[in-house]
């Protein structure tokens, strides 16, 4: 039976060298060993994405921890919102997450928070799930002793959603899932002007594509995106009753009204 798990790990090992080097080429060898110590303790598959490499570091992912759960016959995760602590218009959440080992044994505690300014922008608007998955990755990493950091905690600029398709060449520039690209300092005023005026962030959008004059945010190029965050800026301090009536001209209207 020794025998045999040594073969498995073994095996592990040697496909999980063979994916990084298809993933990350070059990567020092100091890593490789890091991989090969992180392979043996917790036997996760680099294919499957239970590990990821990402800003010079080795990550674990969810599925990693679920995975380790499962293995070591986890009794129970339990989640619960921290509404004290939440902002539903600001889109900040504050999760509780209580992994159970086995059935007898003692709780382990763990708490995640999300908000637009610590979370990848593929992943805006989805903040409540992720600070339940992160809640839930805490407490797992307590459970199980894991040292190192889960993926999905790291902030905004980690981009943390697809770090695997973006381990080759980092690009320098970010993009919005509405597929708008945008230079991080830029996309960040622009967000921090949504959040400090509470502008609804889908009319802010149909604004920028009249004001840029394009189809589409992808459409607009740098210099138009600039003007017109601080286009927004000027008349949010200036006017924001005239900005807000301005944008709630692009409401649509109701279906059925006159």
């Amino acid at each position: 039976m020794a025998l045999r798990r040594r073969e498995s790990r073994l095996k592990l090992t040697r496909q999980n060298i063979l994916a990084v080097n298809q993933l990350y080429p070059n990567l020092a060898k100091q890593d490789i060993e890091s991989l090969r110590q992180l392979t043996k303790d917790f036997r996760l598959a680099v294919a499957a994405g239970e590990l990821l490499y990402f800003g010079g570091a080795w990550y674990i992912t969810h599925a990693g921890l679920l995975r380790i759960a499962h293995r070591n016959h986890c009794s129970g995760i339990i989640t619960a919102i921290q509404e004290s602590f939440c902002d539903p218009v600001l889109g900040r959440w504050v999760f509780k997450a209580t992994v159970y080992t086995s059935t007898t044994s003692r709780p382990f505690v763990g708490f995640g928070d999300a908000e637009p300014s610590n979370v990848s922008l593929v992943v805006r608007g989805a903040e409540m799930r992720v600070a339940e998955t992160r809640a839930v990755n805490r407490a797992l990493r307590k459970a199980y002793g894991i040292g190192i950091c889960s993926i999905e905690e790291i902030g905004s600029d980690g981009r943390s959603a697809e770090p695997a398709k973006s381990a080759k060449k980092i690009p320098s520039q970010s993009v919005h899932r509405n597929g708008w690209k945008a230079e991080p300092k830029l996309r960040d005023r622009l967000c921090q002007l949504i959040r400090q005026h509470q502008l609804d962030p889908v009319l802010v959008k149909s604004y920028a594509i009249d004001f840029c004059g394009t189809k589409t945010l992808k459409d607009a190029n740098r210099e138009q995106v600039e003007k017109f965050v601080n286009h927004l800026a000027d008349w949010a301090t200036k006017d924001k009753n005239a900005l807000l009536c301005q944008l709630n001209s692009y409401l649509q209207p109701t279906e059925g009204a006159a």
